[in-house]
């Protein structure tokens, strides 16, 4: 059937294939007849979209009508429910119906069942969490390849530090080596990423490693660059709290006596058994208790962040607090 439902955080993955699937289906000569986008703050949006869907394309092409930004999976009244029953399974095979959110929907729904029943494709656009490495690495790989740049098995770790799970960063410095690769087909090294791609030096991680040290100066140092290169604060909480959540996940493990690394890797939530042995030398100087007592002080400077405190102030307050804490021997 001719119905899409996207949704997630990952925007500019999403806006790839939106325009993937527009490319597709319209005719451009006649895509100011056929192409309609609805926003949610329209009378009736969803309603008006599923009478546009029924209407038959003008011209050359299909049609595409989007709802955008659509709480159908989310809530939807019983007249949209009864129209989306009516509508869905009489879509014309050259009309094609786009539900777009930024929100997961919600499956329990009448009206998501629906859709999953109907829907030639229902996929999520996820943000790759930035402390699951290997999984960034791997994005960095697959999108390289599907670009055209070839890149050392290092220089893609470079990358992958580099732009964290920043889906849109990630396609800019590509094409940046990519244009600066020309018609070369030798694989690309670090010394062309770090030359090239913008914050190479500091990120999240890097971070979260100064503050485990007990390194305040470092710390607050990788803090501004971050700052001034615009990461949002909250994706930096975010890397923080799920590194320091792994880290103190794999203590708690072998402390218990577990010394299998997959046993652990499983119960950590760590993708890569491999990655086991390293982070259990990253957290071998700190206590399992200075560990739990991080945990609260990053979730309060989440809070606090998303309660409207002074950004630098309170990143910098916190971020003292755990490396003092981190300090203690």
């Amino acid at each position: 059937m001719p119905i899409y439902v996207y949704w997630g955080e990952d925007d500019f993955a999403m806006e790839k294939a939106i325009a993937t699937l527009r490319d597709r289906v319209l005719d451009p000569a006649w895509a100011s007849f056929n192409y309609t986008t609805l926003s949610p703050d329209q009378t009736d949006a969803a309603i008006a979209g599923l009478n546009q869907v029924m209407t038959p394309p003008f011209g050359a092409g299909s049609r595409l009508v989007w709802l955008v930004n659509t709480t159908i999976c989310q809530h939807c009244p019983d007249n949209v429910l009864s129209e989306l029953a009516r509508t869905l399974p009489v879509i014309p095979e050259d009309a094609f119906l786009l539900l777009t959110s930024r929100n997961k929907p919600d499956e329990r729904l009448k009206s998501t069942k629906l859709l999953k029943q109907f829907a030639a494709e229902f996929r999520e656009f996820s943000l790759i969490p930035p402390w699951k490495t290997e999984l960034l690495v791997q994005s960095v790989q697959t999108t390289a390849q599907a670009v055209g740049v070839k890149l050392t098995p290092k220089a893609i770790e470079i990358l992958a530090e580099a732009v964290g799970n920043d889906t849109r960063l990630l396609y800019n410095e590509l094409e940046k080596i990519q244009l600066y690769a020309g018609d070369s087909n030798k694989p690309q090294d670090i010394d062309v990423v770090t030359q090239l791609v913008r914050n190479t030096n500091q990120n999240s991680l890097q971070l979260a490693a100064a503050m485990k040290s007990g390194d305040t100066a470092k710390a607050l140092a990788i803090l501004a660059n971050l700052i001034n290169a615009c990461e949002p604060s909250l994706r930096i909480v975010a890397t923080l709290i799920g590194q320091f959540r792994t880290w103190l996940w794999v203590k708690l493990i072998v402390e218990s006596g577990e010394r299998n690394p997959q046993a652990i890797a499983q119960a950590a939530e760590v993708s890569n058994p491999k990655r086991i042995y390293f982070l259990q030398q990253e957290v071998k100087s700190l206590s399992l208790q200075q560990l739990i007592d991080c945990l609260p002080l990053l979730l309060e400077l989440e809070v606090n962040l998303k309660q409207g405190a002074a950004e630098m102030l309170i990143l910098q307050t916190k971020i003292i607090e755990i490396c003092q804490l981190c300090q203690r021997r």
